[in-house]
């Protein structure tokens, strides 16, 4: 193990790297942070020292694709300042990428892009399937100006949808038996996709036309399967958030190397949890599919106890909530016992017995009830299989989200993970 308490203290585990093209960064909440932080610093190093070109995140394409432009000083971003781009973010739960955390870490990203030529500017989007409206709208607003045709289809796809606007679950359920939009949003992705390289713009217009087209027929089959008894909703999620991260590493070429910031239930390979028995894959096992498990690393993060930012439940207010003292027997339990300095593991090393054996790894979602905690927040782990790398965190701190409007028309009624 390694001691963690600078960034100098990262060395072994960037060396431990090596040459991998895509770094997953995991974490064990989404309202912590010491892990935004210290996914932070891993990001800086292997940009400034490796050669890494993007940072691609578990949020919103649309809103993500505002940083994007922010960052690389696009001059029709149309914000200021980074807390101007981050009000965008108005989908709960905001405070994911509304934060200060994100703030810091977008103003150094601009300032290290600044005298960088465009086509080598560091870039930030999201992974995520749900902007269905926001990314039909963004088409509209861009596709007006440069193909009148391309937007009318826009605006038929946008029509049909337009019944359930504030209810995906009706949507779904309606589209099993007798109105489907899933044809009109397949023809508009075909034709974005005949044109986007033509389209007029900067370097990456075209790329964000087909992107938001893409998420427009994925979303459409996730909601239309969310309401289904098996995991297939999770599964459409991941592996549009694959499909993504494939475009982003052709996009910016042939050697390009990327970093994933989401959730260890996303990050870390589902073969080694219970989630392959019960049908799931995640984005972490299909990038070793897809790339080799000698150029995908995943690092996870771990804590013992602090406090988060989450909800009660969907839509509820956020609010900062106690993290209380791992499970005994888990995963945390053990580390707490050992130690209770910040430290990792790498998994490639030699390691004890112990972590050879399956156990719980708490996981904590955006929907948070610390009083049952131990009904459902550990997920059973071959850790060696699962990371390449563990980052511990004995004690941590809550986020510190922006005070901001939440539009609770945005809102889903259900979701099969809160992850």
């Amino acid at each position: 193990m390694y001691n963690l308490n600078s960034s100098k203290d990262l060395q072994p585990l960037i060396d431990d790297i090596g040459d991998a093209s895509v770094v997953m960064l995991g974490e064990a909440s989404h309202g912590t942070h010491e892990f935004y932080t210290w996914r932070t610093a891993i990001s800086k190093r292997l940009i400034e020292e490796k050669g890494f070109r993007f940072i691609a995140v578990e949020g919103d394409w649309p809103d993500c694709y505002k940083i994007n432009r922010y960052i690389k000083g696009y001059k029709s971003s149309g914000e200021s300042s980074i807390q101007q781009v981050l009000q965008n973010f108005d989908r709960w739960p905001t405070w994911m990428w509304a934060n200060w955390e994100v703030a810091a870490l977008s103003e150094w990203l601009k300032e290290y892009n600044a005298n960088l030529l465009a086509d080598k500017k560091i870039g930030f989007y999201g992974l995520d399937v749900y902007s269905l409206w926001d990314s039909m709208y963004n088409m509209v607003h861009y596709l007006e100006k440069e193909d009148t045709k391309a937007a009318d289809m826009v605006k038929k796809a946008i029509q049909c949808f337009e019944p359930y606007h504030d209810n995906e679950q009706m949507y779904a359920y309606v589209s099993l038996t007798e109105h489907s939009c899933r044809d009109k949003v397949l023809a508009l992705l075909k034709e974005i996709r005949m044109k986007a390289q033509f389209l007029d713009g900067d370097r990456e217009a075209g790329f964000n036309a087909e992107q938001n087209a893409l998420i427009s027929v994925n979303a459409e089959k996730y909601y239309r399967t969310m309401i289904g008894f098996d995991n297939e909703s999770w599964n459409v999620r991941d592996r549009h958030m694959m499909e993504t991260l494939d475009r982003l590493m052709k996009f910016h070429g042939k050697n390009a190397k990327g970093i994933v910031w989401e959730h260890n239930t996303h990050i870390g390979d589902a073969r080694a949890t219970g989630m392959t028995r019960a049908g799931m894959v995640n984005i972490g096992e299909l990038a070793r599919q897809e790339y080799g498990e000698e150029n995908v690393y995943l690092a996870g993060f771990a804590t013992y106890r602090g406090s988060v930012i989450a909800g009660e439940e969907w839509g509820a207010p956020m609010e900062e909530m106690e993290v209380p003292e791992a499970q005994k027997g888990s995963l945390e339990y053990r580390l707490h016992q050992q130690s209770d300095e910040d430290r990792y593991i790498l998994f490639k090393n030699e390691i004890p017995d112990e972590y050879f054996e399956k156990m719980g790894h708490r996981a904590i979602g955006v929907v948070y009830d610390p009083a049952t905690e131990k009904y459902g927040n550990y997920v059973p782990s071959l850790l060696p299989q699962r990371y390449d790398a563990l980052i511990y965190i004995d004690e941590t701190r809550a986020l510190h989200p922006l005070p901001m409007h939440v539009d609770r028309r945005k809102v889903p009624e259900t979701f099969p993970s809160d992850f």
